[in-house]
């Protein structure tokens, strides 16, 4: 019988390494990344959220993020309730983070070893339980992240290697991992498996250091090739049209599209109204609270920013900044707060006209 997982793991290499692991088990996978700090309770709150729309036999993994006991608390009532009321949930934490040690003493499901990295604890314990097959490119690659995590420079052959491998996630950006957090971890996965499948060339580091921006804009080719920055662009317009049922946001009946953190909006934001002209802006809010607006000929976006926060521009192109924005890491929490910013805004006299429909 196949468990369901719900793998909550780290935004560095070994944390996406984890993942990649158990992406070669036979269980359903759901997964979720976080960094340290605030996203780690949003990410535990989303699982949390996406368990009980369903009962169902699962389990919680976390990897290479240490708990701290205010967390760990919270997850393991929230567990407890769910399972008192009917459901089956049990929470696995395997981390080598030195920091959780007052946590993992509190609870017999928080594994802490400082002698291997995430992704060989996952590896080890995914052939003991998960039935994992070992051996091949997999164990090879989980060498290098051991190798690489632990800083274990006398290993040289797999050190290097994994170095390389840390550059390839920490500039793997092309993908807003908020707006797309499936579609990012993805092409990282699909970048760390190419990576893994050429480690025994011969010089491997830098055979893979040459092959860097290949292997990106092979990930993001669609029959005919470009510079990367086209490539992704088109990918990630695309991207930006399955997302709008959920993204449309109006404002005076003008039709537009929120994104968060998508920067490069003059370049993408154009490339989205042109190719999805039914919309009238597009407006992208940055982690810090800063708005940039784009339009096509239709609608003021000048007026619109001075009318939401005193902002300003040019009739296609403005910006402003919205005072007390605090960063979030779920974008349905961005857009709950726009529109209830925007529900304000449309109920105050303004210069901007209501769009007549034709």
């Amino acid at each position: 019988m196949t468990t369901t997982f719900y793998h909550l793991s780290h935004i560095d290499l070994d944390g996406y390494s984890c993942q990649l692991v158990m992406a070669q088990t036979d269980h359903t996978m759901f997964s979720y990344n976080a960094n340290y700090g605030a996203e780690v309770m949003d990410r535990l709150e989303e699982i949390i959220e996406t368990i009980k729309k369903g009962k169902q036999t699962a389990t919680i993994l976390i990897s290479d993020l240490n708990l701290y006991p205010e967390e760990a608390k919270w997850l393991n009532n929230e567990v407890n309730r769910l399972n008192e009321a009917g459901w089956n949930i049990t929470i696995t934490l395997l981390d080598h983070h030195g920091s959780g040690k007052e946590t993992a003493a509190q609870y017999p499901w928080y594994t802490l070893d400082t002698e291997r990295c995430a992704t060989k604890i996952v590896y080890d314990y995914a052939l003991e339980h998960y039935g994992l097959k070992a051996g091949g490119w997999l164990e090879a690659f989980v060498k290098v992240v051991n190798a690489v995590d632990l800083w274990h420079q006398n290993e040289t052959e797999d050190f290097e290697y994994g170095k390389v491998c840390m550059r390839l996630i920490s500039e793997a950006k092309e993908l807003n991992r908020v707006m797309f957090a499936d579609e990012d971890r993805a092409y990282k996965l699909a970048l760390l498996e190419e990576a893994a499948m050429m480690r025994f060339h011969e010089k491997a580091n830098i055979v893979l250091d040459e092959s860097l921006h290949r292997l990106k804009k092979q990930f993001f080719k669609d029959g005919v090739d470009d510079t990367l920055d086209n490539l992704s662009t088109k990918h990630i317009v695309a991207l930006l049209g399955t997302k709008r049922s959920t993204m449309t946001i109006y404002y005076k009946g003008w039709r537009g599209f929120l994104s968060y953190g998508l920067g490069n909006t003059s370049i993408i934001g154009n490339g989205f109204l042109t190719e999805y002209p039914d919309y009238d802006f597009i407006v992208d809010v940055g982690t810090r609270g800063t708005m940039s607006l784009r339009g096509h000929n239709k609608v003021d976006v000048a007026a619109m920013a001075g009318e939401w926060v005193g902002g300003g521009g040019h009739p296609n192109a403005a910006g402003g900044r919205i005072q007390g924005f605090k960063e979030q890491f779920r974008y349905d929490k961005v857009k709950r707060h726009m529109e209830d910013m925007l529900a304000n805004k449309e109920a105050m006299p303004g210069k901007l006209p209501h769009k007549i429909e034709e």
